[in-house]
């Protein structure tokens, strides 16, 4: 039965579905997704068409939203919104270091996480479609790796969509995982000259906490180690809007006096841990470089180490060993983040059989997208750190019908930072298209 409630100019309804793990076998096991229905107070749902919000991870549940705040409070002028957790994530039969020993051995754990990506996430959202719509396709709004969804939508079930609008997540059709991360580092990179440019006193103060963290790793609060490549990590920031700001503040509360000498304080490494922590999205480390495999024949084998190492000017002790500054990395996954996070320190051997496996099939069909009649819009920003913005207008190219807005007001999360103004020119889009 599905529970309503009220929030600030919102009224939310709760719903429970249950589809297959593998929908190629809808007879086998069945596991269950959450869903929280959105509409604006006063609108009576049933006049509403749908608007289906696919988050960015992979990983991550739908945001948890309070009344009408961001991009929500446009779409609830003239849609009833649902906001889907991915399987996996949120409270859709989250997967994490408590859950995943149910599906017993590493081997049995990496087979069932074979189902988690953006395949089945849209077989999950056709499979619940009917009875929500009553049969209607409905819009998709997909941010980051929900673009990726939505693009795999539009492959492969374009019936079910009336529209779709992709934020910061267009994909490359074909780029391997390898060729994905090739092209990042090069991104990071500027990123990083960036940040040093616009605080230059960052660059002296992220050397002398590599130095420190090379001659001792920091424990952090719940058994976290912060080793220098961990800490390299925290560019992940450099591809949000506030970012690079957010990273600047952490660098200058860093160390504090102690009687033993300076010292990494408490404030910066509980910061760090925060920012650090895959506790609550476990699936992003764990499925990360799968969400790029669609050759059966080759693994994924760790592309993202694999690649850095070509990428001399991101190792660290080379950095500190000369003048060079010290480069912070981001969106990349390592095998050394499975012994550094307790919450993904069990899932060590499910991660590395994840890496060798093999029989990946294809995420999208250009012939079909090529041929495509569904109204599509997508923003791109213009340096994307975490999606590379040549793959993506290369995409835009392929797909009948796609119109972009191409910018470099804002960055990946502009979604999020813009409020309403990027849903809004994405439908104005749509609707010149139609």
């Amino acid at each position: 039965m599905a529970h309503s409630y009220r929030q600030p100019g919102t009224v939310l309804t709760d719903h429970r579905f249950t589809v297959p793990l593998d929908h190629a076998r809808p007879d086998g096991e069945r596991i269950e997704l959450y869903a929280r229905e959105v509409v604006a107070t006063g609108k009576d749902p049933e006049t509403l068409p749908w608007l289906l919000y696919l988050e960015g991870g992979p990983g991550f549940g739908a945001r948890r939203f309070v009344g009408r705040q961001a991009w929500l409070a446009r779409a609830l002028t003239e849609y009833r919104v649902l906001l889907l957790d991915q399987r996996g994530t949120g409270r859709s039969t989250p997967l994490n270091r408590q859950t995943l020993p149910l599906r017993g051995t590493p081997a049995q754990q990496a087979e069932f996480l074979a189902h988690f990506r953006s395949d089945s996430i849209v077989r999950d959202a056709e499979a619940i479609r009917p009875g929500l719509t009553g049969g209607a396709p409905w819009t998709v709004l997909g941010q980051s790796f929900g673009g990726f969804c939505a693009t795999h939508y539009l492959s492969t079930a374009p019936e079910g969509l009336s529209a779709a609008l992709i934020t910061g997540g267009l994909p490359s059709l074909t780029a391997t995982a390898d060729e994905v991360y090739e092209a990042a580092f090069p991104r990071m990179e500027r990123k990083n000259l960036a940040h040093y440019a616009r605080y230059p006193m960052d660059a002296e103060r992220a050397r002398r906490i590599a130095a420190h963290l090379a001659d001792q790793p920091a424990e952090l609060p719940g058994g976290h180690r912060l080793t220098v490549e961990a800490f390299q990590s925290l560019g992940i920031l450099l591809g949000g809007g506030d970012g690079s700001h957010q990273l600047h503040y952490l660098l200058e509360d860093a160390f504090v006096p102690t009687p033993a000498g300076p010292a990494l304080s408490d404030a910066f490494l509980e910061g760090a841990r925060a920012l650090l922590s895959f506790a609550g999205h476990p699936l992003y480390a764990l499925v990360h470089e799968a969400i790029y495999a669609q050759d059966p024949a080759t693994p994924t084998a760790w592309a993202a180490e694999r690649v850095r190492a070509g990428h001399p000017r991101f190792d660290a002790a080379k950095a500190l060993a000369g003048d060079e500054p010290l480069l912070f990395t981001g969106e990349t996954i390592h095998p050394w983040h499975f012994t550094t996070d307790p919450s993904l320190v069990p899932l060590r051997e499910t991660a590395e059989l994840l890496a060798a496996r093999t029989g990946w099939q294809p995420l999208y069909d250009p012939a079909r997208l090529a041929a495509n009649e569904v109204p599509v819009a997508a923003a791109v920003y213009h340096d994307d750190m975490y999606v590379d913005t040549a793959g993506s207008l290369a995409t835009a190219r392929t797909v009948r019908g796609l119109r972009t807005w191409v910018t470099d007001e804002y960055e990946h999360d502009g979604v999020r930072a813009s409020g309403t103004r990027v849903l809004d020119r994405l439908l104005s889009l749509v609707r010149d298209e139609a």
